[in-house]
């Protein structure tokens, strides 16, 4: 049953005046809170099939930035040979390398936020509640903590894709990527 009252201040006494007549068995909620009561199985679902979403690009961008950073030293190398030779030891190597896929992370996770946000904050979509065989519409919203998230996931990503790398980098023997042409 839906009950429309006189003021929102008065929500509290009719629902005490409810819930403590025994010959009633009622349960008094507000509105939003019947709808969102309503649609708990329905936002657990889409929060699951996000989150599993989520971490299946986030293991992909992992990978792509271990190919990427794996070719960068690869090409490299007689480069990064010069530096050994020169008197670099493996910490500048494995910090150049480390910058490098951090910058690359980073510019990668700026512009993904700037295009999530431009083409998703605000963006409303809708679903069927099967529950009640009702429509639950709902809208995106980017905010400001959430782009600070992913970008700080973006770098995680980024430092990870390139340790392996700069650990290969600074353990390359001198004289043999001298010698390539």
């Amino acid at each position: 049953m839906l009950a429309k009252l006189a003021s929102a201040g008065k929500f509290q006494e009719f629902k005490d005046s409810l819930t403590s007549n025994p010959q009633l068995k009622v349960k008094v909620l507000r509105q939003a809170e019947f709808y969102a009561d309503q649609s708990t199985m329905t936002t657990s679902f889409i929060t699951g099939i996000g989150t599993v979403i989520a971490f299946m690009m986030a293991l992909g961008a992992l990978l792509g930035a271990l190919n990427t950073m794996y070719n960068a030293v690869a090409s490299r190398g007689r480069e990064i040979a010069t530096l050994r030779a020169l008197g670099f030891g493996a910490a500048p190597v494995i910090c150049s390398v480390l910058i490098e896929s951090l910058v690359l992370a980073l510019t990668g996770g700026i512009i993904g936020g700037v295009g999530a946000y431009l083409a998703f904050d605000g963006y409303g979509a809708a679903t069927m509640n099967f529950q009640t065989f009702s429509q639950i519409a709902f809208a995106f919203a980017v905010t400001p903590q959430l782009l600070l998230n992913a970008i700080i996931l973006a770098a995680t990503i980024g430092l990870l894709g390139g340790l392996f790398p700069a650990w290969r980098a600074a353990r390359l023997p001198i004289a043999a990527a001298l010698r390539e042409v």
